[in-house]
């Protein structure tokens, strides 16, 4: 039997509490595990610790989880107001595993958070609070609670040859969006306000990234999308 590819997933560090506890916790809500282990992965966490990106050794693939605000420093702007759970170490943590991915062109998916951390690492910009452009918070309509809406794929584009669609709904929960486009992505999918929901680095093996929560619904495209592409890395490498 082949070995199950390892995927690193990065996680948080937050008080939490549990049984007679409440401390600083490194933790990752279980859908993220869950379907990363359905995909046929074999998770194992990242935390926010230095040098983390020497992990990435030992590891065949790479997930970018969802999770705070980037910090606004990173692309020259001012915090908003709603600007929050900012955490500069896990910033620091995760740019140099996304870095260290993209150079070494290690298989890696981002998720909410993730595509930010792309488009900031990539000299791209954000908008911190979509209400102040939109209008609305259908993005993310309640603490705790995802929006859904339609996202239109790019056809063609590698996201949509995941879905096998180019029409899908997804489950949204952001308040923040790429404003201006890091160097080298291109968009592969929108939804219907325009806001920027997938991008992807045309030019790797597998660079996608998604504003939306795939790990809260059941379709496994994405993480079966990082799956086969660390196969074919791995077999490539055997020849």
């Amino acid at each position: 039997m082949s070995r199950r590819p390892v995927i690193g997933v990065t996680v948080y560090s937050e008080q939490a509490k549990w049984a007679a506890w409440d401390t600083q916790a490194t933790l990752l809500p279980q859908a993220y595990v869950d379907r990363v282990a359905a995909a046929g992965g074999l998770p194992v966490l990242l935390p926010s610790v230095p040098d983390i990106g020497d992990a990435l050794d030992r590891v065949d693939g790479l997930v970018l989880a969802g999770g705070g605000d980037v910090d606004p420093s990173r692309y020259a702007a001012e915090p908003h107001a709603e600007s929050g759970w900012v955490r500069p170490a896990r910033d620091t943590a995760e740019f140099a595993l996304a870095r260290r991915a993209l150079e070494t062109g290690l298989p890696v998916l981002g998720i909410c958070r993730g595509l930010q951390v792309f488009n900031v690492l990539r000299g791209g910009t954000l908008l911190q609070h979509l209400p102040d452009r939109l209008g609305t918070r259908d993005h993310a309509p309640a603490p705790g609670r995802y929006g859904r809406h339609p996202v239109a794929l790019e056809p063609g584009s590698r996201t949509a040859e995941l879905y096998g669609r180019t029409d899908i709904d997804v489950a949204s929960y952001h308040h923040q969006a790429v404003d201006r486009l890091g160097a080298g992505l291109v968009v592969a999918g929108r939804a219907p306000d325009g806001t920027v929901e997938a991008v992807e680095l045309p030019d790797h093996p597998f660079a996608v990234a998604v504003q939306w929560h795939p790990e809260v619904d059941d379709d496994l495209a994405p993480f079966r999308g990082l799956v086969a592409a660390i196969g074919s890395r791995n077999t490539a490498a055997a020849l």
